[in-house]
Parts: structure tokens; sequence; C-alpha cells
């Protein structure tokens, strides 16, 4: 389905309708209500509702193709302007929607749906479950789904959809604050650590990183890196971080934040994402990766696939630079149509495109990722078939 601008506006300003509801109500969203809540998505793609839009002579500053977006635009302000109960904090949820414009780039569900499945079939049973950067649950309740008895901690930054996250798993420890404010009793901790992640050259500020190593305060200058990192941090020997990311983690030119990662970490999985895997949530195409490692705080070397991801080098027959992983692994990069054109930010780059898009994307992806390709689930979750797990180490599986 073609992202439709003014539908998804309109679900945004119900959903939002729905959560102010239930908060002055004080009670538990009913089974249509949570399907209201659950067709929020955020705003990205919807950059004119920082529009003005306080009178009607507002419009005239607006685009002409953005007007039919300027009555809701004034609806959406209005309503949180009487649902908020001062303008310190009506100013707090139009930071959210400024925020959300920027970097609400919601995981589809046949994608969050494909990954759990994954795991499950693997036998991954995680007891405890992270979520560093929640949106609006889609790895939630796809996870919850597979495995009910479940415990998660989210951190949604947000405030509006962490808002929208609380009613929807109520019985989950969801905290409207960013991952950076994981306490140190939490790390080492989960058996499972599994997101889509912010990404950007946006710094993160975390004491223990600005105090820390070389490689922390490297991976902390960017929240990709610092997620990752991080992620590790939090699950215990034998966890595993599955994040999806942009290409910015396995394609930037400084290697020292994969070096560290691999240091502690084995490789499950890489998966090189079609760029339009988002364009119905958000009307974007954007370059992403899937990574899956598994913590090893005895590893004592890189394999052969992780030397080739510390590696940027030139693809002979593209003539661009790559992560060398998958110039030596093109069968990973999910894909049904490849064309050379530009990043997000102007530069050359091959764009990969899956006929279909999200739903199509599952129904070529998921096949072969039960048979080991190209998630590698039969070889490389080695937890999945191993209880003890690599060279003797604990499995994902919770005692």
């Amino acid at each position: 389905m073609a992202f439709n601008r003014k539908q998804k506006l309109r679900d945004n300003i119900e959903a939002i309708r729905t959560a102010f509801i239930l908060d002055r109500e004080n009670r538990t969203a009913t089974t249509e209500e949570r399907a209201i809540l659950q067709r929020y998505c955020g705003f990205g793609g919807l950059k004119c509702i920082l529009n003005p839009a306080k009178e009607l002579t507002d419009a005239v500053r607006w685009a002409k193709s953005d007007l039919e977006l300027f009555a809701p635009t004034v609806e959406l302000h209005r309503l949180i302007r009487e649902n908020s109960k001062d303008e310190t904090e009506y100013k707090r949820f139009v930071d959210s929607l400024k925020a959300s414009v920027l970097t609400a780039f919601y995981t589809p569900k046949e994608i969050t749906d494909t990954i759990a499945d994954v795991l499950h079939d693997k036998k991954v049973r995680p007891n405890l479950v992270l979520e560093p950067s929640a949106g609006m649950g889609a790895f939630i309740g796809s996870v919850l789904s597979d495995n009910p008895q479940a415990e998660v901690m989210a951190f949604e930054k947000d405030l509006l959809t962490g808002k929208m996250l609380g009613h929807l798993y109520p019985q989950q420890k969801i905290r409207t604050e960013g991952f950076e404010k994981i306490e140190k009793p939490f790390l080492n901790r989960f058996d499972l650590a599994i997101s889509n992640i912010p990404f950007g050259d946006i710094a993160v500020f975390d004491p223990e990183y600005a105090n820390g190593s070389v490689f922390k305060k490297i991976a902390a200058r960017k929240v990709h890196t610092y997620f990752f990192l991080k992620g590790l941090d939090a699950v215990r020997d034998g966890g595993i971080v599955a994040f999806i990311t942009s290409q910015g983690v396995l394609n930037s030119t400084k290697t020292s934040v994969r070096n560290e990662l691999f240091s502690q970490a084995n490789l499950v999985s890489a998966i090189r994402l079609p760029n339009n895997l988002f364009t119905d949530n958000a009307g974007t195409e954007v370059g992403s990766d899937l990574i899956v490692l598994q913590k090893n705080l005895s590893k004592k070397e890189m394999s052969q696939d992780e030397r080739l991801m510390t590696v940027i080098q030139t693809d002979t027959k593209t003539a661009l630079t790559d992560n060398a992983y998958f110039i030596h692994h093109p069968e990973r990069i999910v894909h049904t149509m490849a064309k050379l054109d530009t990043d997000p930010y102007g530069k050359p780059a091959m764009v990969y495109l899956h006929e279909g898009k999200a739903a199509g994307h599952r129904r070529g992806f998921a096949p072969y990722a039960r048979r080991g390709f190209p998630l590698q689930a039969c070889h490389a979750l080695v937890f999945g078939f191993n209880p003890a797990g690599r060279n003797g180490r604990k499995s994902c599986r919770s005692k």
C-alpha cells in the first residue's frame, strides 16, 4: 500500500486522542482502542506538521502540495494543547512531534514477525527482553506472540509514542526516556536485545561512555554505534543482539567500533535490507542492515567473515566503496532490483529495492530464513540448536 500522508495523519490524531482519553479515565484500553493505538506510526514523512498552524491565515505560508494537511494539523495541535496541563507540557509534546518527524520510521510488522519467528523456530526462548528504541512496539508484539511469558523492558524517548506504548503493553516495563538511562543493575542481564535502533550523527551522553575507553568515547558520538555497544553491555554472556540499523554502522570508514564489537561478540548474521523497506510506513527510502550478534566474553579471535566486516573496500563491479562482507557475500543483500543512485546525503550509492516492499520482502525472505539463507538461522544461530551454545557457553534460554 502506498504511503498515504492524509490517512497516516488521521490515524495518528485518533491514536493520540485515544491515549489522552485513557489517561484521563485511568483505565486499560479496549480491543477497539488498542486497534486505534496500533495504527499510530509517528510523523516521519509528515514534516508539514511543523509549519505554523495556529490561525487560518497561517495556511498562506504552506506549500500548495501540503494544504490538504493544514486542517488536520490544526486539529492535532488543538488536541495536544487541550490535553496539556500547561504550556511547558504542550511544548514538550511539540518537541516530541519534531523529533518524530526526523526519526520515526517504524519497522513493518512483516519484518518483526519474521525475525521473531526465526528466533522461535531455532528454539530461542528469551525470558528477559530489552527493546532500547521501541517505537510503537512492533518487536515487542512479535516477541511476545512467540514467548508470552517473556518480560520486556522497553525504552522510548518520544513522549507521545511512549504514552501510547504504555497503554498497549501495560504489563511490561515501558520507560519513556532514552536508552542511555539504563542503570548498571540491568547490564549483563538480558537474553535478547532486539530493535530498529535510531541512526545519525547524534551524540549520546552516557557518563560511563564519556569517561570510558577510547572505543566507547568514539561510539557515543553517533547514536547507532552507541546502541550497538550499549546493547552488548546489556545482554548476558551468550545473549543475542539483533538490531536493524542504518548502513552507517557497517559502511563507516572508521573501523574501531566494529573491531570492538567483534572483540566481545560473534557475528551471527548480517543482511542488507531493501531501501524501500519503510516506504509504506514513512514514505521514505533508506538503506538499512539487520545485524545479529551473540555476546562472547571468552572470545579469542575473529572469524573470516568478522574480519571482512571491519574492512571497507572498493567494489570492482560498481567502483563504489562498501563493507567488504557484502562485496564477498552479495547473496546477503535482499533485493529484486539494484540500481546505481544516490544515498540520502547525495553521495553515489547502490540502491536495492524489493518488489512488494515489506509484504513481498517477507514472502521472499521467510522461507530462506528458516533453512538458513539469508539469516543463516540453521548454521549461525548456534544457541538455537546447541543448548550449551558455542564452546560450551550458555544458550540464549534463561535458567
